[in-house]
């Protein structure tokens, strides 16, 4: 391995093979040879001068690619497309002459760009169908487990765990939507010519409007497609880019939250990413357990919210029929957001695979501040046993505020319990009032929210997808 130049970290310590194949220069030009195929077998069936010995030929060599032929080619001519016709054209004696015929660079150039999205968003639904698949396991498991709440990190109203992965897992079933509606809404740009209309195919076609429209459907259900775009300039808009990015960001988003609440849940020892027996959490302190795997995920989530406004940015900047200004950025934040969004799902599906709960520290936490909780229970029940509600509310109020001074001012357990069945006006013992004490009585719907959401919405998605779910995680590092 060399070790003099530099290498894309998404692909040496985040991305999985397969989404790196997917950008590969191979992927790439191999997509080219079939769309060169596509378009002469579908105007050879429209009736132009190609015949079945040259589409024959050309299906030969379609993925025998001769690199160094093209390699040597581009030094001289210094076009990459007409690089590798000509290298197709050395091998394809008899077809050189109709290879790219009418086209334009941005035949294969676009249409491959469309390819590859369109591949690498259908394994980003694998991954996100596999995660949703896990985390619909981990909160069913721990739908009933009670579990203290934060608003605003500040104790509140208890949930429970499976509950609040019951959230984590609404986002990704969002996100999952917006692929899913992504994917089947990508067209190709397919033969459009050089200003998008569609001049050089009419000629070719002599005048017959028709034809130029059916080569572009043949295309398109050559490769795969519905159909093209209608409508483009030399390119595809590059507001395909932006739609595609946008959704690989709120991916990333989605992510990010779920990141850092087992950072915060770490903190709190109550849930902890996994850790392997050798891992190790800090260089100086032995003893420590880092997140690193959360960490990495919001670190990762952060680079690709930021990219998404490149492609923004690109598509409002194009002139007319199309400008170069996107390539040289387009080439590195479409990949490299995949990829990122690759790690990211990686890393998420191991976390989440590996997760560890700690119940006796969660209902530690749970009951140190239930008390404060129970507070309306404990005035219900004190009205019924004979007392005035407003005088009990503000007996409440007061009690509440001492007992939080002993909790922050002098480090004393939470004894709100001890201060009301000392007050005669609640007429209730100290056993009375822990009875009261029962976490399952406050988290509401909680486990009844979880196992109708997992019902009616997550498992009939899984059950749709059932061919695509049982992959690992591909983590490298």
């Amino acid at each position: 391995m060399s070790n003099d130049k530099y290498v894309s970290p998404m692909s040496e310590r985040y991305a999985s093979k397969r989404m790196q194949y997917i950008f590969s220069p191979d992927m790439k030009f191999r997509t080219w040879r079939k769309l060169w195929v596509a378009l002469a077998e579908a105007e050879m069936e429209l009736g132009l001068p190609v015949t079945k010995e040259q589409i024959d030929e050309l299906k030969k060599y379609q993925d025998d690619i001769n690199y160094d032929v093209a390699r040597e080619r581009e030094a001289l001519v210094r076009h990459d497309v007409m690089s590798h016709v000509y290298a197709y054209g050395v091998q394809c004696e008899k077809a050189k002459g109709i290879i790219h015929l009418g086209a334009t660079s941005c035949y294969v150039g676009d249409n491959t760009d469309i390819i590859v999205m369109t591949e690498a968003l259908k394994e980003i639904r694998t991954k996100l169908l596999n995660v949703m698949d896990k985390l619909k396991d981990f909160a069913y498991e721990y739908r009933d487990l009670p579990t203290l709440a934060f608003t605003h990190f500040q104790p509140a109203q208890p949930t429970t765990v499976g509950k609040r992965a019951a959230l984590w897992l609404m986002e990704l079933k969002l996100d999952f939507d917006d692929v899913e509606y992504i994917i089947d809404s990508m067209r190709l740009l397919g033969s459009k010519g050089t200003t998008g209309t569609q001049a050089s195919f009419l000629e070719l076609f002599e005048g017959d409007h028709e034809k130029v429209k059916e080569l572009d459907k043949r295309i398109a259900r050559k490769m795969g497609y519905v159909d093209c775009y209608p409508v483009s300039g030399q390119t595809y808009s590059r507001k395909v880019d932006t739609r595609v990015l946008n959704i690989l960001a709120g991916i990333a988003a989605s992510a990010h939250k779920f990141s850092n609440d087992i950072r915060l849940l770490q903190h709190l020892k109550e849930i902890e990413e996994p850790f392997e027996k050798n891992q190790i959490g800090s260089s100086a302190m032995a003893y420590k357990r880092n997140p690193m795997r959360s960490e990495r995920i919001a670190s990762l989530a952060n680079y690709v919210i930021c990219d998404a406004l490149n492609p923004a940015i690109t598509s409002s900047t194009q002139w007319f029929e199309r400008t170069l200004d996107d390539s040289a950025n387009k080439r590195i934040s479409v990949p490299e957001a995949f990829l990122a969004v690759d790690g990211i799902l990686d890393l998420y599906l191991n976390v989440v695979d590996g997760l560890v709960v700690y119940p006796k520290v969660i209902e530690k936490h749970l009951l140190a501040e239930l008390p404060f909780m129970a507070t309306e229970n404990i005035m219900m029940d004190a009205v019924k046993a004979g007392g005035d509600r407003q005088e009990l509310h503000e007996k409440i109020r007061t009690l509440s505020m001492e007992a939080g001074r002993n909790v922050k001012e002098k480090g004393l357990e939470n004894n709100l319990l001890e201060l009301i069945a000392a007050d005669p006006s609640f007429n209730l013992t100290l056993e009375e009032l822990k009875n009261t004490m029962e976490p399952k009585k406050y988290i509401g719907r909680s486990k009844e929210q979880v196992e109708e959401f997992i019902e009616e919405v997550i498992k009939p998605i899984l059950d749709e997808n059932k061919e695509y779910l049982g992959i690992t995680a591909d983590i490298k590092v």
